[in-house]
Order: C-alpha cells, then sequence, then structure tokens
C-alpha cells in the first residue's frame, strides 16, 4: 500500500500559546475536540485520545496518542480512523509566531494514497480555517 503526506498553512490572529491551549481543550470553540459527537481527551504525552464525528449522516470516529506536546510550538500525535484504514499515520502542528499572529503548519503523515486518505487535505484545510475564524472573533 501506497502512503501519502500531506500539509496545510493557516494565519491564525492569536499567540502561539493560545492556539495551542485552544487546540487541546474541548471546551473551547474552535478547538480540534470541540462539538464532537463524543470525546475523551488525555492531552499529555502518551495519553490517548477519541472522538467521534458526525459527517454525511454517519459517526466517525478517530483515536490515537500524543507523541509531543511542546507549548507554545509544537503538538504531534498519531491518527487513527476508517480513512487511514487502521494505519497510524502521524500529525504535526508547529506553530511559528509571526507578529501578533500565529502561523500554523500541519503535516498529516503516513496515511493510504487513496481518495480517502487524500481527503484529509480538505478536512485539516477546514478545521485551520474554523480555528482562525474562532480566535478572531475572541
Amino acid at each position: 500500500m501506497n502512503l501519502a503526506d500531506i500539509s496545510v498553512s493557516q494565519m491564525i490572529p492569536a499567540t502561539p500559546e493560545r492556539v495551542f491551549d485552544v487546540w487541546l481543550d474541548p471546551q473551547s470553540p474552535g478547538g480540534l475536540w470541540h462539538g464532537l459527537e463524543r470525546v475523551i481527551l488525555n492531552p499529555v504525552v502518551d495519553g490517548l485520545f477519541y472522538h467521534a464525528v458526525k459527517f454525511e449522516g454517519r459517526v466517525w470516529p478517530h483515536y490515537g496518542r500524543f507523541l509531543q506536546l511542546d507549548r507554545p510550538r509544537r503538538i504531534e500525535y498519531t491518527w487513527v480512523s476508517e480513512a487511514t484504514k487502521g494505519i497510524e499515520s502521524i500529525v504535526l502542528a508547529t506553530l511559528e509566531p509571526k507578529g501578533n499572529q500565529t502561523e500554523v503548519t500541519l503535516r498529516h503523515s503516513g496515511f493510504p494514497d487513496d481518495e480517502m486518505g487524500r481527503g484529509h487535505k480538505e478536512g485539516w484545510t477546514w478545521y485551520l480555517s474554523i480555528l482562525a475564524e474562532r480566535l478572531g472573533s475572541n
């Protein structure tokens, strides 16, 4: 099976510390785990997460474990879902200060190079735009 990588970037109108904290807080609007069907989250190195996303009339489970949490610069975790066909792919978000904003670059690597796998690019682009929108309105 061929594996693929994607990378997306977005300027976020907030400090790296704020972006980092919101990313990992399921109570914060704009955070990755906010407003999902179900969330179990232990944001520490080797801590596990599970979340269920309702999309197109069904529930899509995702799970993984945190590999690196370096506030406010890096968040890295594994990512397993139906779209990865059970393969433990890797998500790395780097947060770089740019004036009064943060450039977030998200690299997702090691998922199947097929239509579902490549769909992660659209998903991550959407998520980063939501994060920018929510943090811009605070």
